[in-house]
């Protein structure tokens, strides 16, 4: 796993290197190269969210079959595969986006966590040091207001998707846990926050401002693909 994360991290320090060629200040380069980094990771959100509302779609017929061949595991699995196939729905495709995002997000992890692992150039190791507003360093850790921003954008995007997926959430035994998750995500990222390096810190808020952002648009298209499915 080390491994994997290291062969994703080092050509994103050649990007982060190459963004800070062009711009000389490692504060604005963090964020644009969050904000590059997020969108080029939307296709993967918007393929996410088409899953969702097509398992959404054909929950009735899953439910109807589950329910029928409830005492017959083995001939509700080939219904079922049947059901798939004819509705053209792959039921992996919901997971593979965020399985693809995860080595990415541990990759960007890595690097900004220690950059100097991954960043050879003078000038890059040097410019992980530089202040950025009221940082003074952005490879030491900033106590508190990264972190409690992080925190607030964490909870609202958290929100965000929850309200989203609304009645379509897959068990409804989840719900109190995913409740929970509302407030304790939220509180563990400030608590990670204020011991992780700034530069870490602020692309964990830059990155979520940017998915408050495109939960927006995301809301949307699922509303789209919802008007769609109902009038076939």
């Amino acid at each position: 796993m080390q491994a994997i994360i290291g062969i994703i991290a080092q050509p994103l320090a050649w990007l982060l290197s190459y963004i800070y060629s062009l711009i000389s200040n490692y504060g604005i380069t963090l964020i644009v190269f969050t904000v590059f980094v997020k969108f080029c990771l939307y296709p993967l959100y918007a393929a996410q969210v088409k899953s969702t509302v097509r398992m959404a779609d054909i929950q009735p017929k899953v439910a109807a079959l589950q329910k029928k061949h409830a005492d017959d595991k083995e001939t509700m699995n080939i219904k079922m595969m049947e059901l798939y196939k004819e509705e053209k729905f792959n039921p992996m495709g919901g997971c593979l986006p965020m399985i693809i995002q995860m080595p990415i997000i541990f990759g960007l992890f890595a690097l900004l966590r220690d950059p100097m692992q991954y960043l050879s150039s003078d000038s890059m190791l040097l410019a992980i040091h530089e202040s950025f507003f009221w940082i003074k360093d952005l490879s030491q850790p900033d106590a508190w207001i990264l972190p409690i921003a992080s925190g607030i954008t964490t909870f609202i995007s958290f929100n965000q998707t929850q309200s989203q997926q609304g009645s379509n959430a897959m068990n409804p035994q989840m719900a109190p846990m995913m409740n929970m998750m509302k407030y304790f995500f939220p509180i563990m990222i400030v608590w990670m926050g204020r011991s992780f390096p700034a530069g870490l810190a602020m692309y964990w808020f830059i990155g979520t401002v940017v998915q408050i952002g495109f939960n927006f648009r995301l809301n949307f298209l699922r509303k789209k693909l919802k008007g769609k499915n109902q009038k076939k």
